[in-house]
């Protein structure tokens, strides 16, 4: 039976059984510590005692201790850039949060840690931050033997995403980048035509090697993407031109540079402020290199290359996603309408 005591201001609850452990807690009135002993008995006689004493250990596990032990046991199985980034994204969830209990974080403290985030963070950080604590929880419902564990991302809403950036090259902007890139370095040139020709991310274009290249086929095989699927990118007359031209001018600079079988010398930092440097040469403003995988995505939507095709070349998981990328001009809808 509860034993329920006024101590001063507050309301004391003492909860003995035998073979189980002794519970007890505190409260500001009599009708809250009341509920929480009938909670607590009807718990005690529907669980074992040794179910109980693991509910106890589970209420001290820290998000902290949580994470710590994912990083040790679930991150060695991701690609080591993810790795990376879900490190990040976990040290920045447990430096505000790391102390509080995985089981005090429900729907309503979750939805008050969102409108938090609100505050600095963009939709698309908030929803990775949702998808490490999903995660770890399941982990540790499903592996950890934390059965009790209810998820609170379930329980939530998640900020929606933002319109996808419409940014396209206008105008004459693609000469004059292609000018300015020329001018600084001719392999960022190609660099630029390769991403406007394939629509393949820069992580991969410059983890391109000449193995993978098939130059009868036309065709590049990626085995190493960002969603962790392999796939095989057509080159166009254009893009197959650019990477001729690199393979000539690394028949001498391969032997030099012991670069093995690395199409472009760039690594990423280096293509990024190459590129900022050529967009400030060429007078444009707001055009990201990521922008091309846009460019280039739409312009196979309007050659009328089938939905799936343009899917299955460019690597995205679902349609949706797709078209978020795919930005159809004007002047080509006109085109569809009056032929």
């Amino acid at each position: 039976m509860a034993s329920i005591q006024k101590r001063g201001n507050y309301w004391r609850v003492q909860i003995r059984r035998k073979g189980y452990p002794t519970l007890s807690s505190t409260f500001d009135t009599k009708a809250e510590a009341t509920l929480w002993a009938a909670q607590q008995e009807k718990t005690l006689s529907e669980q074992t005692p040794e179910r109980v004493v693991q509910r106890l250990r589970d209420q001290d596990y820290r998000l902290q201790d949580a994470f710590d032990r994912y990083i040790v046991e679930i991150l060695p199985s991701k690609k080591p850039t993810t790795q990376e980034r879900d490190k990040g994204s976990i040290r920045r969830l447990c430096r505000d949060y790391g102390d509080v209990a995985l089981t005090k974080i429900d729907g309503q403290t979750l939805a008050a840690m969102i409108r938090q985030w609100q505050t600095t963070l963009s939709a698309n950080s908030i929803r990775l931050y949702l998808a490490h604590l999903s995660h770890l929880y399941n982990i540790a419902r499903k592996e950890w033997g934390m059965v009790d564990l209810i998820n609170p991302v379930e329980l939530v809403r998640k900020p929606k995403l933002p319109q996808g950036r419409d940014r396209r090259l206008v105008g004459d902007e693609e000469e004059r980048l292609l000018n300015a890139c020329m001018a600084m370095n001719p392999e960022l040139a190609d660099v630029v035509i390769v991403a406007i020709e394939t629509a393949m991310r820069q992580g991969e274009i410059l983890g391109l090697e000449w193995r993978h290249v098939h130059w009868l086929d036309h065709t590049c095989y990626l085995p190493d993407t960002k969603n962790g699927t392999a796939r095989v990118v057509p080159l166009s007359v254009r893009a197959e031109e650019a990477l001729l031209r690199q393979q000539q001018r690394g028949c001498t600079l391969q032997r030099a540079t012991g670069k093995g079988g690395k199409v472009w010398r760039y690594t990423n930092d280096g293509m990024r402020a190459s590129y900022t440097k050529a967009m400030k040469k060429a007078g444009i403003v707001g055009l990201t290199f990521h922008d091309l995988r846009h460019e280039a995505t739409s312009r196979f939507c309007e050659k009328a290359i089938p939905m799936m095709t343009v899917q299955a070349i460019t690597g995205h998981k679902s349609t949706q996603m797709l078209k978020r990328y795919t930005h159809i001009s004007g002047k080509t809808l006109v085109d569809a309408v009056r032929g």
